[in-house]
Parts: C-alpha cells; structure tokens; sequence
C-alpha cells in the first residue's frame, strides 16, 4: 500500500470537496484503494493520475445516491466542520493555517445546488487542474460535455458566491468584539458588527434542536443568536480553532460540546453569514474538552 500512501492525503482532499463529508471522503478513498488492488498497475502510467479519476468517479455515485438522502434530510445541510484546534488561547492562527477558499463552508454548501456531474467537473478542473480528458473519463462523458459541465458550475457560483473574506487575525478581532457584545447584550455594537444582509444557516439534522431554516437580516439573526449563547444559566465556553481555513469557535455548554460556528467576516469587518454545526454525527471527531463525555 506504499505507492498508494503517497496519494492518499490528495485523495481525501478531492474527495472531501466533492462530498462535504470527511468519513465518506475516506470511505471513497478506501473504496479507489481496492480498485487500485485490483488494477494491473504496469497499464497505470500516472498513479496520481488515475486514482483522482477513480477517485472523482466513485463521488460521483456518492453524489447521486446522496441526492435523495439530503432532499430528505431536516433543516439545512452543512458540510462536517474540519477543525483545527489552537495549541493556546493567545495563538495566532495565522502561524496555522493559510486560508483555502476551496474548503470554505459556505463554497461547499453552495456547491449543493450543482449537480452531481458540475460539482465533480468543477472541484477535479478549477479546483485540482485535472485536464478535461480526465475528467470526462471519470463522468464516462465526452470532453466538450465535461467542459460545459465546468463552465456552467462556474457561472452559477461566480453569480452567487460569497464575499471574500477579510485575513484570520481580523477575523479573530471581529468575532471575539461579537461574542463579547453577545454576553453583555450590546445590541448597538451587535448590530455594527453585523451586515445588514447577514444570513444564518444551522444544521441540526433533526437531532438536535436548530433552526429549521436560513435566518436572514441583522435582527433576526441577533434575536436567534442572543437566545441560543444566552439561554438559561447554562455556562457556555467559545474555544478558538480554525475551521476549514477560516476563524471559527468550538462551542461548549457546560462541559458539553455544544456545536461549531463559523462566522464569514468579509473585507469591511463585519459578519456576512453564520454557519453552526450542531449535529453530533458531523462532531465525533471533536475530542471532548477537560475530559467531558464525548457526545452521542
């Protein structure tokens, strides 16, 4: 399994794009290791090559089988948060991490609205510069389609792609100024923080308790907030971390893993877009804080 270790790291990265999930990204990729067993490796003349296609091919049925799950699925769905956890409270995340608009949560849930042969074309060509021979090779396409599956996806997330980010450390500033303004309940300050336009997407997974739907406008969006981080006498603990290349809290209730934010802070410091993590299917790889139970 050696020659096929020196990929695997790259495969998980493609497939977790495709899929916004990291166990099914690795369960992708275990499955592109057994065709890589099976496969008579003197016909393969670029490994790294061949398994990106095998690789794209198996999310793409990942994909479509998944279609019918998500349109079922309770409330928004958001990718599983990938978090990278800071060694101490006054770290500096920019010696961590270097942003990847390509595993942004909010690029991978606007990817949710191409379809399962765009997202492929799209994530294995702008994403991993796989030319358009491979790729039609994986979708079992001709080039000129594959092309155009490309170049439609383009097209829709150039029209509704999200503000660029400002760098981590005024995300850091700008988030902390925001949860500070949260427990001392300054709405003035809230609202500044805030643009006007903020939207607000929780997944919950009909597990836990999450808004059923996007929340939109800085009012809602500060009401939704205000009763959730400060609901009952509960003792809740934000933990800095860096989630998918951007600033983000790991947030704990009571010992308790609560859920991950990820607040967008766009170029003008303000907040543009909040995506919470609740559901503890998407949170078993977060290790519980001070020896708490791990959740369920």
């Amino acid at each position: 399994m050696d020659e096929f270790s020196a990929h695997r790291e790259h495969l998980v990265r493609v497939a977790y794009r495709m899929l916004g999930s990291l166990s099914d990204a690795e369960d992708a990729v275990q499955e592109a290791w057994l065709r890589w067993e099976r496969t008579d490796r003197a016909e393969i003349l670029d490994p790294r090559a061949w398994l990106t296609r095998v690789t794209g091919r198996i999310c793409l049925d990942v994909l479509r089988s998944a279609r019918v799950t998500r349109e079922a699925y309770v409330g928004p769905w958001l990718p599983e948060p990938l978090v990278e956890r800071l060694p101490t409270a006054n770290s500096d995340p920019a010696d961590l991490a270097v942003l990847d608009d390509s595993v942004r949560i909010a690029l991978l849930h606007l990817l949710e609205r191409l379809s399962p042969e765009q997202r492929v074309a799209f994530v294995l060509h702008d994403v991993f510069g796989v030319p358009f021979d491979g790729i039609a090779a994986a979708l079992g396409t001709k080039v000129d389609n594959a092309r155009q599956l490309a170049s439609r996806a383009r097209r829709l997330l150039h029209d509704s792609a999200p503000p660029r980010l400002a760098p981590l450390a005024e995300q850091r500033a700008t988030v902390e100024a925001f949860f500070e303004a949260c427990q001392g309940g300054d709405l003035g300050r809230l609202t500044a923080l805030l643009a006007p336009d903020v939207e607000f997407h929780s997944d919950g997974g009909g597990q836990v308790r999450a808004a059923l739907r996007p929340i939109y406008g800085a009012d809602k969006v500060i009401r939704f907030l205000l009763g959730v981080l400060t609901s009952g006498n509960s003792y809740l603990e934000p933990e800095p971390a860096i989630v998918n290349g951007q600033f983000g809290l790991v947030l704990y209730r009571d010992g308790q893993l609560l859920g991950v934010v990820v607040p967008d802070v766009t170029t003008e410091g303000r907040i543009s877009r909040f995506s919470f993590v609740v559901n503890p299917e998407k949170l078993r790889r977060l290790p519980p804080v001070d020896g708490a139970d791990e959740v369920s």
